[in-house]
């Protein structure tokens, strides 16, 4: 039996807790450290994914694609109405255009991403009115966390001399 959850503040938390999961997974491989869930109205997780670009040998193997990939093949369409996506940084062009196909009911995210942001930062994709979808957003959930767990990351990549 699945448990159902609303979407408020405390679900909200939790499920961005089980991305920055996802997330450190992603820096233990290696990936720029960003998770992805993926729930349903029901508070049913679909799908959950870290960042696998470097694995996958795969620019568009970012987390939110992956994760709306597998809910796409659990649930049979690739139509995933009423569904929210947590995500621990805000999505570039690529993954929000991504989720405007996918119709998407809502993104959560926690931190801003001021370089390629595709939500708020640099272009209001999943706002704007002259696409065929949008869908709800709130930001900033553990937007510290998310953002300390990147930091950390680059942080370490430029100590050690590799390619950021």
């Amino acid at each position: 039996m699945v448990k159902t959850v609303l979407p408020d503040e405390k679900t909200d938390e939790a499920m961005m807790r089980l991305a920055l999961q996802e997330a450190q997974a992603a820096a233990a491989r290696g990936e720029v450290p960003v998770g992805a869930v993926l729930v349903d109205r029901q508070g049913a997780i679909l799908a959950a994914a870290g960042n696998r670009t470097i694995e996958l040998h795969d620019p568009a193997g970012h987390a939110e694609l992956l994760a709306l990939r597998a809910a796409g093949r659990l649930l049979g369409n690739y139509r995933l109405a009423g569904v929210t996506l947590y995500v621990t940084l805000e999505p570039c062009v690529m993954c929000a255009g991504a989720m405007i196909h996918a119709r998407i009911e809502r993104l959560v995210f926690g931190t801003r991403d001021p370089k390629t942001g595709g939500v708020v930062s640099l272009y209001p994709i999943g706002q704007d009115n002259r696409l065929n979808h949008a869908f709800l957003l709130r930001e900033g959930v553990l937007a510290a966390e998310c953002a300390g767990l990147l930091q950390e990351f680059f942080k370490a990549r430029r100590k050690n001399g590799r390619e950021v």
